[in-house]
């Protein structure tokens, strides 16, 4: 066991993960707020465990399900943190703050502008529950079509959308002397003042 173990470790640290070229970052020339300055990264996120749905003046927007281990985590401690890792550019955005759920309003709304399966699925689905089979899926799923065909309104009660309202918002830029760049934004007093500071590596 100790053998594999050590073996597993030289692995890993014998991955080639920074010795290649990274493009060059002037984080002088970022603008003075997180969410320009994210804005300003060239591709989209994408979260093994939550898709970013959209970024306004509010905050980090995401969706989960109401009645899912996630929300009930949420409703147990607001504090929550995001991470987006782009591996072809090695940046890394981390954000901390607080998450609030939007209202039911915008919560229906946001789901019935989701594509037809995503809805489907999501009716369809007990999250997290334990399941059975995949036939059990999938009869459900095959029940939430069938009562869309005969006209019965698709809804997800439990559909819920967040905000996360950053205090704190860093960028990471790798580099492959292991001079990493860091950029930190700090919520100020003020609610559209950010304190801007680079961090040792």
């Amino acid at each position: 066991m100790a053998d594999n173990a050590n073996l597993t470790r030289t692995k890993l640290r014998d991955l080639d993960i920074l010795d290649r070229a990274f493009p060059e970052t002037d984080l002088d020339k970022f603008p003075d707020t997180p969410h320009d300055a994210f804005q300003s990264c060239k591709r989209c996120p994408d979260a093994r465990i939550l898709s970013l749905k959209r970024l306004d003046e509010r905050g980090w927007h995401f969706t989960i399900q109401g009645d899912g281990p996630k929300a009930q985590q949420i409703a147990g401690n607001e504090n929550v943190a995001l991470t987006f890792y782009w591996p072809p550019v090695g940046r890394q955005i981390r954000l901390r703050g607080k998450a609030t759920q939007l209202s039911e309003e915008e919560c229906t709304r946001d789901f019935l502008e989701q594509p037809l399966n995503s809805r489907i699925a999501a009716v369809a689905s007990k999250q997290s529950q334990v399941l059975e089979s995949r036939g059990e899926l999938l009869c459900c799923v095959a029940n939430v079509k069938s009562a869309i065909a005969e006209g019965k309104h698709l809804a997800k009660l439990e559909w819920r959308v967040y905000v996360v309202t950053p205090s704190s918002v860093e960028f990471w830029q790798r580099s492959n002397d292991r001079l990493h760049q860091r950029l930190r934004f700090t919520a100020g007093s003020n609610s559209n003042a950010w304190v801007k500071e680079l961090l040792w590596p």
